[in-house]
């Protein structure tokens, strides 16, 4: 018997998170469930009454998998011990940086956002600023990655973008998990703008409209609202944009290069500053297809991008 549309949807959805070494909950396959709808209910009794799922998965310690691939539920348990290690130094230091001046929204991103990353692992960050204020905030950020070393931290501020340019230009699935995935940590409101300004992630993950894993705010209060507000003042005329200017022509003749080589995906402009040399989207969608075609070779499958 052929499979149900929701069937090939849960296997869809397993093989991009195999990718990552990542098996998922019943809760989570729903909620990255690939450019499908179907209700929890009946994504819960497919993967309890698929002989067509049944032939291919496995469950392990309440995660699901790919049948060969049992071993990840010990995966996933050791890197979910090793990123609750890294979220108390991942909230601390993004109100240090929502703190600073410019800045509108800090998110977790990358392995920490899902509970994936390794011992010792970097923190990843998604920066909103303030227009105009792109470089200039992303350089404060760079000095806060500095302090953070003293503490043995790794702090990566990976894509800082300005309030006026939220709607992505890059639209597959790979950005369409980074949005879905990513943890506010500062500015839950410009963060419910950034999701307004992307609807397009429903198309291909039609159950994330909103975050899986929620967080207080922790927008600066108090001394620090206050200092922030003062240098903002003071940054906000021609001496902002002079630094501005500065900090923008300094750095695209110092990323030149690497922006120009062939797999680059950075965004080097005075809204963006994605310093992505080494594009990583791309390779994982091209092995996603690869997977779809060996594992479904008879029938069409739909594209990642």
């Amino acid at each position: 018997m052929p499979p149900l549309p929701t069937d090939e949807a849960i296997f869809r959805t397993l093989l991009y998170a195999d990718i990552f070494d990542y098996p998922l909950t019943p809760h989570e396959i729903h909620y990255y469930l690939i450019e499908t709808t179907a209700s929890r209910e009946a994504v819960l009794a497919r993967l309890a009454d698929s002989p067509w799922l049944q032939a291919r998965l496995a469950h392990s310690a309440g995660y699901v998998m790919l049948s060969d691939r049992q071993a990840l539920s010990a995966v996933r348990q050791a890197r979910r011990v090793a990123s609750a290690a890294l979220w108390p130094p991942a909230r601390r230091w993004a109100a240090v940086l929502g703190a600073l001046p410019f800045v509108r929204l800090v998110a977790v991103t990358g392995a920490l956002a899902v509970d994936n990353s390794p011992a010792a692992d970097d923190i990843d960050y998604f920066i909103i600023t303030a227009p105009g204020r792109v470089w200039l905030a992303r350089a404060l950020a760079v000095g806060v990655v500095r302090l953070a070393r003293l503490w043995r931290v790794g702090l990566c501020p990976n894509y800082v973008l300005a309030h006026s340019a939220l709607a992505q230009r890059r639209r597959d699935l790979f950005v369409a998990h980074d949005l879905a995935q990513m943890v506010p940590l500062v500015g839950l409101g410009v963060y419910a703008e950034l999701r307004a300004a992307n609807p397009w992630v429903a198309d291909f993950l039609p159950h994330a409209a909103h975050p899986l894993r929620t967080e207080r705010d922790h927008h600066p209060r108090g001394l620090a609202r206050t200092a922030q507000r003062l240098l903002e003042w003071l940054l906000g005329g021609p001496l902002g944009e002079a630094l501005e200017s500065w900090e923008r022509r300094r750095k695209l003749a110092r990323f030149a290069p690497a922006a120009r080589q062939a797999h680059a995906s950075a965004e080097l402009d005075a809204e963006h500053v994605k310093g992505h040399f080494d594009d990583h989207g791309h390779p994982i969608l091209q092995r996603f297809e690869a997977r779809l075609r060996a594992h479904l070779p008879a029938r069409d499958v739909v594209e990642a991008g």
